[in-house]
């Protein structure tokens, strides 16, 4: 074999590896329903299914169901399928998701629900599945998510979902919260990312731990495919500002899919963070304790400041009546 044959071969061969190596392609063109000003008098579908790919679903609390309107994600593999977030409403009458997500799976095929975080947001759903024989829901508490993720030096690890012909990477990503994880899927390339980074305000409880996980995000991704950031909210408009608190409206929402280059710019704008409240490379950052403490702090200030002023003035009236 000569020179030439030898480099055909062998680009021939690599060529199936380099294409095994492309995200299996999907839908990111989403539609969601705007909600309503008033939800009653426009009521609305609880609960929306979006198909990214035969194998792969989006789905999102109706606005007007909650206005946390939060994302879910459905990952079917060939032995198992993973559920990411059972979302905020815990009542199967009013929010369907277990008969919703058990009807989008081949009959048998055993569920693994599991946490991006905590927070009832995004684990309200879980007593749905909790009574379904074949899923299992993995705890929300920091012991359970280090013991079923065998995270022994946390927030260092690397942990990893088989599926079945589809492998899912975790890791810890806390800052948000303590028991933050993020999901790579390396079938489609889509990241996971719950509310550690969303098209919304990033509210940090550790901002040091914040910054370090979006540095170990960065390097855990920076040489693969990133197809989108897919976070656990919505909180932005098509114009770049935020949604109003708790609004149960919004009529020029962004879209969901975040991009790598979002994630690339995480932890220079964490790092310029100012622990209060601040806004950078179009991301918006909150500590909603530190600035409830420094409210705390200012009103206790005033009330003291007031008595002060309240026992010096009965003074100067009794020093006046008795002269």
């Amino acid at each position: 074999m000569n020179r030439i044959q030898a480099f055909a071969l062998a680009g021939f061969l690599a060529f199936p590896l380099a294409a095994q190596a492309q995200p299996a392609p999907g839908d990111l063109n989403m539609h969601w329903s705007e909600g309503a000003a008033d939800c009653k008098a426009h009521p609305q579908p609880p609960l929306q299914v979006h198909r990214y790919n035969a194998t792969t679903y989006i789905l999102r609390e109706n606005l007007c169901s909650t206005f946390e309107a939060p994302f879910m994600y459905l990952l079917i593999g060939q032995t198992r399928a993973l559920l990411i977030d059972t979302g905020d409403v815990g009542d199967p009458k009013a929010m369907p998701l277990a008969k919703t997500v058990m009807g989008l799976l081949p009959r048998g095929l055993p569920l693994l629900v599991v946490h991006t975080h905590r927070h009832m947001d995004h684990r309200a759903g879980d007593p749905q599945f909790a009574r379904l024989p074949n899923a299992r829901v993995v705890g929300y508490d920091i012991a359970s998510v280090k013991r079923f993720y065998n995270f022994a030096q946390w927030p260092e690890g690397l942990a990893h979902l088989d599926l079945g012909g589809r492998v899912v990477d975790v890791f810890p990503t806390p800052g948000h919260n303590e028991t933050e994880v993020s999901f790579y899927d390396r079938n489609t390339g889509l990241f996971f990312s719950g509310d550690f980074l969303m098209p919304g305000r990033l509210l940090i409880d550790d901002a040091r731990a914040d910054i370090a996980s979006a540095h170990r995000a960065v390097a855990f991704l920076k040489d693969k495919p990133v197809s989108a950031v897919l976070g656990g909210h919505i909180e932005m408009n098509a114009h770049g500002g935020l949604e109003p608190w708790e609004s149960r409206y919004h009529p020029d929402e962004r879209a969901l899919p975040m991009t790598k280059v979002d994630l690339l710019a995480l932890p220079a704008a964490l790092e310029s963070f100012n622990g209060f409240y601040s806004e950078s490379g179009g991301f918006t950052m909150i500590n909603p304790l530190r600035i409830l403490k420094a409210f705390g702090l200012g009103v206790l200030i005033v009330i003291v400041g007031g008595l002060w002023l309240l026992v010096r003035f009965v003074r100067r009236r009794r020093r006046r009546a008795a002269a």
